[in-house]
């Protein structure tokens, strides 16, 4: 039975974790996700769960002691946000390329500099080629379901890799949402038990973790990792199934948003894809055939899957909330036109970074995108391949 509840989007992941009491919980403060591990501290201390909370010294020492508590066979998580993420990142190439199934909930939040507390998603998009999973969240009920279905993920046997489960810093963490919550045992039930089959304290059966790879074997342990990306796509989309069940709410890769006919379509994730939406709506009211496609699982990229949900359409915005340096655009605006282009899709495409550091994406400025596609599909009128909305003049 559906619990209705008004939450923010930290205070759902909180309760998500309470649910789902795992092992150990090693957390340093950093905002906007500091309430994450202060919700849950408080829960442990009430008695209403016994994780084991490690307070430590930094951000690499909490991603330390969940690798440490993780490889011992325990179900561990962590919570940081922007430079509590940069500082852990010798850590997470250790516990992807360990094969650890940690889950990590990232509450985005701009890198530095300059120094700015509020969302883009710089931190992990900085961290996509660590070989974590990454799935995004549009508002708070997405957040707490998506932390429920990260540990049956990360632990399936042909997976066994980390879990990003990113939602957008203040936008979410800290707006309150009305929510449906799921009951204790259902979420029990869902996640299961933790049973890996090697880890450090398995008295008789003695393993080393992290040892020195020689070349080789290197290549082959890389590959073996890449394969496991490859089929945690199968397995996120079955556990969604499983937890359609139990919730009532289903789950892709990616989200459809009146795009079956749609010849314009906004390419985006995170809390701003409920802008464009609203966006479409107005558009449709007078008769522009708008739509959008929100991503969900940004690693493993669904580059087949993407090029097809577009595949009929006239063009395409894709929007960046992060610049990646490279002159050329962001890291959706890379990866969509190559997924776009292997597999035959020509539709044309614009690349637009847009909310850097928390700066405001208005339902005008996503109108003013699709018109600009229309002129583009319709009088042919070349639009700049790259850039920016909302700079002040």
């Amino acid at each position: 039975m559906a619990i209705k509840e008004r939450m923010s989007g930290n205070e759902a992941v909180s309760y998500a974790i309470r649910q789902v009491n795992p092992d150990v919980m090693p957390a340093f403060p950093i905002t906007p996700s500091t309430e994450i591990p202060q919700m849950v501290s408080t829960y442990i201390a009430n008695g209403e769960m016994d994780t084991e909370f490690i307070p430590v010294e930094s951000e690499h020492s909490s991603m330390s002691a969940a690798i440490g508590a993780e490889s011992a066979g325990a179900r561990s998580l962590t919570a940081t946000s922007s430079a509590g993420l940069a500082l852990m990142w010798e850590e997470l190439l250790l516990a992807a390329s360990n094969r650890l199934p940690v889950v990590l909930a990232l509450v985005n939040r701009t890198l530095s500099g300059p120094i700015n507390i509020n969302c883009d998603h710089s931190d992990s998009m900085g961290a996509r080629d660590t070989g974590w999973i990454q799935i995004y969240a549009e508002n708070n009920q997405e957040a707490y379901d998506n932390f429920i279905q990260a540990y049956p993920v990360a632990e399936n046997e042909a997976v066994h890799l980390p879990v990003m489960v990113c939602q957008d810093g203040f936008i979410t963490s800290h707006a309150v949402e009305n929510i449906e919550l799921i009951e204790d045992c259902d979420v029990k039930g869902f996640v299961g038990e933790y049973n890996p089959e090697e880890y450090l304290l398995n008295p008789g059966k003695p393993v080393s973790a992290g040892p020195y790879s020689i070349s080789s074997y290197a290549m082959e342990a890389k590959k073996n990792q890449e394969t496991a990306l490859e089929n945690s796509k199968a397995v996120i989309l079955e556990v969604a199934k499983k937890f359609k069940k139990i919730s009532g709410r289903e789950y892709g890769l990616f989200e459809e948003y009146r795009t079956k006919d749609a010849d314009y379509i906004m390419f985006i994730m995170g809390s701003a894809a409920g802008t464009a939406k609203q966006a479409v709506d107005e558009m449709r009211a007078h008769g522009v055939k708008a739509g959008v496609l929100k991503l969900r699982v940004f690693r493993p990229f669904p580059a087949e899957e993407i090029a097809k949900a577009l595949s009929k359409c006239k063009a395409v915005a894709i929007m960046d909330r992060c610049e990646s340096y490279n002159g050329n655009g962001g890291p959706l605006g890379s990866e969509v036109t190559s997924a776009l282009f292997l597999n035959k899709v020509m539709a044309e495409t614009v690349n637009y970074i847009y909310g850097l550091a928390g700066r405001d994406f208005t339902v005008e400025e996503a109108k003013t995108v699709f018109n600009g596609l229309m002129d583009m599909a319709v009088n042919g009128t070349k639009l700049e391949q790259y850039q920016y909305i909302g700079l002040r003049k």
